[in-house]
């Protein structure tokens, strides 16, 4: 109706199309990662993530970084998941490691990255590791950078870096399993509790998302895109420049490699940094993340993420262009 009333063209009615048009696309799966966060909080054993992964915490963050490949979600539905994870017991480092590297450590990504950049006509055989650069790139360098972050939070306690309400929800679980004996809700209880955990995260959850979603369709809609092509030439600005397009797009990690493809002009190393920065950080995923985290953990991962990829997208890229060029045996 409110689109209707508008005149064409309408720049309000613009910035409501895109506005729905990406809330739409991402609300399903904040519904579909609130929903795993409440049956997670409901049935999932405290004990189970101690039993299930290393005792060394340094090994720990490196296997946490391969979940994706098991369960996994898009940078939408993460961050629900982890904040009950994190209250369930799994260390702070494999939940930043895992949050970080699940949207893009995923088949369903890396699937989409082959399609979009014509990968899959490439390979033949055990020919992959040499035919699929940008797909090898893309993963093993998110890979790379979750790990490295994850192994810097190993050198803090969860208090420091967790808002107090998800930090005091941790101290609450252990001190119930330490000293109750209450017997244990049946399914249905259980079942209800998840519902109302996953309606909590999700109304929590979507504020956040929300406004993130607000700016970036405003830039989407008024801000002229074709300023980016003024410094695709030069790598020094091309990376920094198309980061920062993906942090305000707040594309899905499932779709954006159909964007960045086209991209004719940014190099390889520029469209690796947009496919890497902007699934682990853009607009609506800092507001998400401040549901989790204090508002500095946010910044120095938003500033870390940034200049860690920023840096390492050139000599990567280069290394997996070098693997592709080197002679077959």
């Amino acid at each position: 109706m409110i689109l209707a009333a508008l005149s064409e063209p309408s720049r309000l009615g613009d910035v409501l199309m895109a506005f729905l048009s990406i809330l739409f696309e991402g609300a399903p799966y904040i519904m579909i990662g609130t929903m795993l966060s409440g049956l997670i909080d409901a049935f999932l054993p405290a004990k189970l993530l101690d039993r299930v992964l290393p005792k060394n915490k340094v090994i720990a963050t490196f296997m946490a970084g391969f979940l994706g490949l098991i369960f996994p979600v898009c940078e939408c539905a993460v961050v629900p998941v982890i904040r009950r994870l994190v209250k369930k017991g799994l260390p702070l480092s494999c939940a930043l490691t895992y949050m970080l590297s699940a949207p893009i450590m995923n088949p369903i990504v890396a699937v989409s990255t082959l399609t979009a950049f014509k990968e899959f006509e490439k390979i033949t055989g055990w020919t992959m590791l040499g035919n699929a650069s940008m797909t090898i790139a893309r993963l093993s360098l998110g890979y790379l950078v979750a790990v490295i972050v994850g192994l810097i939070v190993l050198k803090f306690k969860p208090a420091q870096l967790l808002k107090a309400s998800v930090a005091d929800g941790i101290e609450t679980n252990e001190t119930e399993h330490a000293h109750s004996d209450a017997p244990k809700p049946s399914f249905n209880a259980r079942l209800v509790h998840a519902m109302r955990t996953a309606m909590g995260d999700f109304l929590d959850t979507g504020m956040y998302f929300t406004v993130g979603v607000i700016i970036t369709s405003v830039f989407n809609t008024q801000v002229n895109q074709a300023i980016l092509d003024t410094v695709a030439g030069r790598e020094y600005l091309a990376i920094p420049s198309i980061m920062g397009l993906s942090f305000v797009l707040s594309l899905c990690s499932t779709s954006d490699a159909f964007i960045a493809a086209p991209m004719a002009s940014f190099s390889m190393a520029a469209k690796l940094a947009f496919l890497v920065f902007g699934p682990m950080m853009d607009i609506k995923l800092m507001f998400m993340y401040s549901a989790v985290f204090k508002r500095r953990m946010v910044i120095a991962l938003l500033l870390g993420t940034f200049i860690l990829i920023a840096i390492l997208a050139e000599p990567w890229s280069a290394l997996i262009q070098l693997l592709q060029t080197t002679p077959k045996p």
